[in-house]
């Protein structure tokens, strides 16, 4: 892996986006508070990386058989973020929608494996940020510890939102800017897996 500096841009871009995970937290913490909040906010950062590291090391197989098959799914997963990007960028502000009250530890490492964004994300970065030519444990390892850094404090920034949403990102023109701002990280993480 040459890139962790991008990974992480990555990562955070990811995990900072709007999705089922984001849109779940700030919803439930609108309701529910933070404190209440915390087993759900952990349920997602271990359960999405314990998913990630799955993926990956059921992909090191193949690797090595197929070494034609990592620069395949680099290029479809690139195509899809740039698609993601692209998605969030000319994304509308965030309407308001019904408060759930949150899953809970186990719930929230559940959901994970159904999440369309969760699988997403882990199917694209594993060809993107990691190399065929080395042992694919280690490389999946800091990948997923990398998530596990970043998701946690960008779900208490979603947690937050929930909580005082009528002052953060409240008109359409702060929203807009924060989904331009995380599609721009999010195709700039891109370059180092190409270069």
């Amino acid at each position: 892996m040459d890139a962790p500096l991008a990974l992480m841009g990555f990562a955070i871009a990811t995990s900072a986006t709007p999705g089922p995970n984001t849109l779940m937290v700030s919803a439930a913490a609108a309701q529910v508070g933070l404190r209440r909040l915390a087993p759900h906010m952990m349920g997602v950062t271990l359960g999405f990386p314990a998913m990630m590291l799955v993926i990956g090391l059921g992909l090191e197989a193949p690797f090595q058989a197929l070494p034609w098959l990592h620069g395949l799914l680099r290029a479809a997963g690139s195509a899809w973020l740039l698609w993601l990007a692209f998605r969030i960028a000319t994304a509308p502000p965030p309407g308001e929608g019904p408060a759930r009250p949150p899953l809970g530890f186990w719930g929230a490492v559940a959901f994970q494996w159904i999440n369309p964004k969760a699988w997403m994300i882990a199917l694209a970065a594993v060809p993107a940020f990691t190399s065929p030519a080395a042992p694919m444990p280690p490389q999946v390892l800091l990948l997923a510890a990398i998530f596990a850094a970043c998701t946690l404090p960008t779900l208490w920034l979603w947690a937050v939102i929930g909580v005082g949403a009528r002052r953060l990102l409240a008109t359409p023109r702060q929203a807009r800017a924060f989904n331009a701002s995380m599609a721009l990280l999010l195709v700039l993480s891109l370059v180092p897996a190409w270069l």
